[in-house]
């Protein structure tokens, strides 16, 4: 009976997961097509992708890939636009903290914001059911139906995305924004939530007006919406 709820829980975390599925499928594609086009070879592309399983530092790794490399700038900016997954984390501690140490690693290893916001929703929604918030079969269904998609269509736009060309041409480009859109309403709680998201973007536009090819923007932006954040949280809490 056990096994059999397990098994159910985690084909309902694939089950729901099917939509962001389709929306990031082309933004996997265009990263590991993209990642070919800098230099990188699939092999390389696979394991960024899956030892790094966060797409939008993954892209801005893209982006800055050039000869010579820029190495501090590449980990500078994969840290500071992942370090919005130890705010992730607090999020999750309520729920997750009862979970024996292997069982947590591999849990926030996997988290991403899709996974992550389905989980925390699906979370909601127990509560008020009455049963345990956190489902980790579900939670698992999630992660893992978006990692092995992720990775499989890296590799498939590192190998054959040349057939394609120029990917951004035919509009996929869309897709993130779209999925991120998406997550993002579902999270929608107040405007003074959105001021920090606000304040990355005008600091972002305003770095890129000044220097668009350094990738100094993403650091910009990244670093104004996390310190916007912080500071804010502790005005609250004053």
């Amino acid at each position: 009976m056990h096994h059999s709820s397990t098994f159910a829980e985690l084909r309902r975390g694939i089950i729901e997961a099917t939509p962001i599925l389709i929306g990031v499928m082309p933004f996997g594609l265009i990263l590991g097509t993209r990642a070919a086009q800098q230099g990188m070879s699939w092999l390389e592309v696979v394991l960024m992708m899956g030892l790094n399983f966060a797409g939008g530092s993954e892209f801005a790794a893209v982006s800055l890939w050039q000869s010579p490399l820029p190495v501090l700038l590449i980990i500078g900016t994969t840290f500071l636009i992942n370090s919005r997954h130890i705010l992730m984390g607090v999020a999750f501690i309520p729920f997750i903290r009862h979970l024996p140490l292997k069982k947590l690693l591999p849990v926030l290893f996997f988290m991403t914001d899709e996974s992550w916001a389905m989980s925390l929703a699906d979370a909601g929604k127990r509560q008020q059911a009455g049963l345990p918030a956190f489902s980790l079969p579900y939670y698992c269904g999630t992660a893992a139906a978006l990692y092995l998609l992720w990775i499989t269509c890296g590799f498939i736009g590192a190998r054959f995305g040349y057939l394609l060309g120029n990917v951004e041409n035919l509009g996929f480009g869309m897709a993130f924004p779209a999925v991120f859109l998406v997550l993002m309403r579902g999270m929608w709680r107040t405007w003074r939530a959105a001021l920090p998201w606000l304040a990355s973007l005008i600091s972002a536009a305003g770095v890129y007006l000044l220097s668009p090819h350094n990738g100094w923007y993403v650091l910009a932006g990244t670093f104004v919406g996390l310190a916007w954040a912080f500071f804010d949280q502790g005005a609250q809490h004053d």
